[in-house]
């Protein structure tokens, strides 16, 4: 599925800067810049935080909707570069298909002298618009402004003329840059109206200029601050949609006002597709043979559309929204994540199951509740229909709706996320339900800390000399396995053990001796992961002494959140870490002091540990629970506190004494 449930593929700045291509300079003719440039130019572009490369001075769309529906959309963009790292704004990308057409393309730069150059629609570079896709016929023309040095001013203007299934405009006027000016223009036909919907920011009122005509300005909008284990950008930026419609009764354009209205036009596009043929019915009965029980065949179809249908997009026109035939899908044995749901659902079908299109973003908190749109979905996954009495209480990935009883979800397309569970994206988010009544927003699901965990024990000797060796046993399981399976499997041969290697350095200067790994490619059951290793001078001497750092391999703290931050910190799962560290000690050898027991315990987690001594035997034992998947930046102390209090307790030492010789 693409990044956007509509036809209308519009780069926003924030977007357009992230994607940008890099290109040589192009030969430009020397041309007056245009008047609403120059104005921008001349307004004040001081008092912005050091830290800025750029301040965009002007940020302005005109939307015109005619009659027919089709829409023209005039966009005008103007910055002033602060700072070397601010020339990418220079260069920006403009989207087109087949049903959206650029008309006039161009920029400017008015250097810090007074210089001005221009570049033109026939200087700009055509490439595809996502590299992801097998052939789309979404295309960008990507243009790059001379003189984009610090002090000068650049800018850029085009029009887009388009047609979109659904006539709903969002206008992201927050960028990672400081916004001086911000101004939307919506002029529609005289029988028409529209409904906006805010987020992350205040709403304001438009300003009308003339019959169904309106404005919306906004000054000095402060720029999204780019921070570690931040939201992603589209959860947090400030944003407007306006979702326009015809009074006429008969009116055929769908609107977007209400997730009620999305579902509809998204069961209308997909209500046909999804037959079962006889040669789907016949693969079926072939897949299910032998199994009796009902959880048992669903179980066995979705595993086949997970991996043995091979994921490719092919997304041309309306197909970047509505997926292919369950025949077609079938017949290629390829698809993308819509065209994997529609063949499970005809699959399931044959057996009798309902199941629905559940459309979802595969980042957290990008869909709001409060902005109904479609545009920010970019994947599909299953909601299959269960009796009430299914035995899913071995399953994280289950919702009782009220109407239409027990539904378990699943995704066809992660191949590393086994049956019966989400990948870690979808847990804790939204997800746009769609039957022939229309779309539902459900929360979804977040799987336990212990669906996602690591239990991690080593048996070691530590010898006179201060060496220590041993064998280490990692078990994953849930997202926490789905991750690392992933990163091994995508590492060929002998490079895998080089990651365990690779691991063990951060730890211990030492030498890996072997390495092995169970269920590699069994999604379903845990990933074990073992090695033994030998580390020379691991303890460190002090006369007759010898410290010994029970934690002898694994990080549970994380990095302390800088103080004034401003958006909250957010973890990819719920999950649940243990360390068990059993440590021989050499002949004679007696404790002298052993590291203080550890807690810490707060709403989004806990930790602790402990340090005991059993014979000749030291045990160290501490346990890391993350319950929340978000942290709110008012409680980002409290994060910090239990950071610093793992990592004390990481750094500890068992001290020694070495018996007398």
């Amino acid at each position: 599925m693409s990044s956007s449930l509509y036809s209308s593929r519009a780069v926003s700045g924030l977007a357009a800067c992230a994607a940008a291509v890099w290109l040589a300079a192009l030969p430009c003719a020397r041309a007056a810049a245009p008047d609403w440039l120059r104005a921008a130019a001349g307004a004040a572009a001081t008092g912005y935080p050091e830290s800025a490369v750029a301040v965009m001075l002007l940020e302005e769309e005109i939307a015109t909707v005619k009659d027919s529906g089709d829409m023209t959309t005039l966009r005008r963009r103007a910055y002033k570069i602060l700072r070397p790292q601010g020339r990418g704004y220079a260069t920006f990308a403009v989207p087109f298909d087949k049903e959206t057409r650029i008309g006039s393309l161009g920029g400017w730069s008015i250097s810090p002298h007074g210089k001005e150059q221009e570049v033109k629609a026939k200087d700009a570079v055509e490439t595809n618009f996502s590299n992801d896709m097998l052939y789309a016929d979404a295309r960008r023309k990507v243009l790059t402004i001379p003189g984009a040095e610090p002090g000068a001013v650049i800018g850029y203007e085009y029009e887009q003329k388009e047609r979109p299934n659904v006539l709903q405009r969002i206008w992201w006027f927050q960028q990672e840059v400081p916004v001086r000016r911000a101004r939307l223009t919506l002029q529609l036909p005289g029988d028409w109206e529209y409904r906006g919907f805010w987020r992350n920011y205040a709403p304001r009122e438009p300003r009308p200029e003339k019959a169904n005509r309106w404005v919306w300005e906004l000054e000095n909008v402060p720029a999204i601050d780019v921070e570690p284990a931040m939201p992603p950008p589209h959860a947090v930026t400030g944003a407007l949609a306006l979702s326009c419609f015809s009074t006429r009764q008969g009116a055929s354009r769908s609107s977007h006002a209400s997730w009620r209205d999305i579902g509809q036009w998204y069961h209308q596009l997909t209500a046909d597709r999804r037959a079962p043929t006889p040669e789907i019915r016949q693969k079926v009965a072939e897949i299910t043979a032998g199994e009796t029980a009902l959880l048992g065949k669903i179980r066995r179809l979705a595993e086949f559309a997970q991996r043995d249908i091979r994921y490719v997009a092919i997304e041309i026109g309306i197909g970047s929204h509505q997926p292919h035939e369950a025949r077609e899908v079938f017949a290629g044995r390829y698809g993308d994540c819509k065209d994997k749901v529609t063949l499970l659902a005809a699959m399931l079908q044959a057996i009798g199951v309902d199941s629905y299109y559940l459309l979802a973003h595969t980042e957290r908190g990008v869909v709001n509740r409060a902005f109904p749109t479609g545009s920010l979905f970019n994947h599909v996954i299953s909601a299959i229909k269960l009796a009430r009495d299914a035995e899913t209480d071995r399953f994280d990935a289950r919702l009782d709706h009220p109407s239409l009883g027990r539904l378990l979800l699943f995704d066809p397309t992660q191949p590393m996320t086994p049956f019966g569970s989400l990948p870690a994206g979808l847990q804790a988010n939204s997800g746009l339900l769609v039957t022939a009544e229309g779309g539902e927003l459900l929360d979804l699901p977040l799987a336990p800390a212990s669906a996602n965990r690591l239990g991690r024990a080593a048996k070691l000797k530590l010898s006179a000399e201060g060496s220590l060796s041993g064998e280490v046993v990692e078990l994953y399981w849930g997202e926490m396995a789905a991750e690392r399976r992933g990163r091994f499997q995508a590492t060929p041969g002998l490079d895998r053990a080089k990651q365990i290697e690779s691991f063990l350095s951060v730890f211990v200067e030492g030498k890996l001796e072997k390495a092995w790994l169970e269920n590699l490619a069994d999604a379903g059951s845990h990933l074990g992961v073992r090695y033994q290793f030998t580390a020379a001078n691991y303890a460190k001497k002090a006369g007759d002494l010898l410290l010994v750092r029970p934690r002898v391999v694994g990080h549970k703290s994380g990095e302390v959140p800088a103080a004034g931050r401003k958006y909250p910190i957010e973890f990819s799962a719920a999950t649940q870490e243990s360390d068990q560290f059993e440590i021989s000690l050499p002949e004679g050898c007696q404790v002298e002091e052993l590291p203080p027991p550890v807690t810490a315990e707060y709403a989004f987690g806990r930790y602790t540990s402990a340090t005991e001594v059993s014979g000749n035997l030291i045990r160290y034992k501490r346990l890391k629970v993350i319950q929340q998947v978000q942290v709110p930046a008012e409680r980002l102390a409290d994060l910090a506190e239990f950071y610093r209090k793992i990592a004390a307790d990481e750094r500890r030492s068992v001290v020694l004494r070495l018996a007398a010789r």
